[in-house]
């Protein structure tokens, strides 16, 4: 494999880890077996049965879960401890493909595990605003997506590396983009929120919106927070 290939299939692999750890881990290893891809002596027991069948079973809990709003919050939470160290891990793994030496190892360390961050708070931080909306639609719509990006950036990532660098920049520009706008929205979201549990008389409370369910008045708090990021 070239080394070009290997940056590129590194950098998709952390990036694809924020997003969906356990998709990435058993298509790794899918691709190992069926001869589509060579891995480095660091990353080889990808390819082991246990190991697919460990994944293959977590990605199917997180199939549903990632797909449930409000468990999908609390999964993403608990996965900031597993999708980053292992991201960061697969990338030093995938670095020890190009003989690199031990500091070449332990920058990729820290690459793999910047970038896996920050595809996992984007996916996360997203997710989160799109639990405010009442209909489940938006957020299977988002999982599945989420589940295509993954297995469609790995592909590119292999065969279009290229490609794939340039698409892993424009979403890095995205990021920086979009990350400042999702926070002032969320903190003016929690701020309303904060302030109709606390009893405010100019937050919307469950006796001025009569008929409402709690889903609907955080809806109301959302939109209001996001027309309104600096009230």
């Amino acid at each position: 494999m070239e080394t070009i290939q290997l940056i590129s299939l590194a950098l998709g692999v952390t990036w694809a880890s924020g997003i969906n750890l356990y998709a990435t881990v058993f298509m790794l290893g899918y691709l190992s077996i069926t001869g589509n891809l060579e891995l480095p002596p660091g990353l080889e027991m990808l390819d082991d049965p246990m190991v697919m069948g460990a994944a293959g079973l977590m990605y199917c809990v997180e199939f549903f879960a990632d797909k449930t709003p409000g468990v999908d919050t609390i999964w993403d939470a608990i996965h900031t401890f597993i999708r980053i160290p292992a991201g960061a891990v697969m990338a030093a793994g995938m670095a020890q493909g190009m003989d690199v030496g031990p500091a070449a190892e332990f920058a990729a360390l820290l690459v793999g595990g910047s970038i896996t961050a920050t595809s996992h708070v984007t996916k996360a931080s997203s997710r989160l605003l799109i639990n405010t909306s009442p209909e489940p639609v938006t957020n299977w719509t988002a999982s599945i997506t989420e589940d295509l990006a993954v297995i469609g950036g790995l592909w590119t990532a292999l065969n279009y590396p290229v490609v794939f660098i340039c698409l892993l920049i424009l979403f890095a520009l995205v990021v920086i983009w979009i990350l400042p706008r999702i926070w002032r929205t969320l903190k003016a979201l929690f701020q309303r929120i904060g302030a109709w549990f606390s009893g405010r008389k100019d937050d919307p409370t469950p006796s001025s919106i009569p008929g409402q369910t709690r889903r609907d008045i955080l809806k109301t708090l959302y939109h209001d927070a996001r027309d309104n990021p600096h009230k």
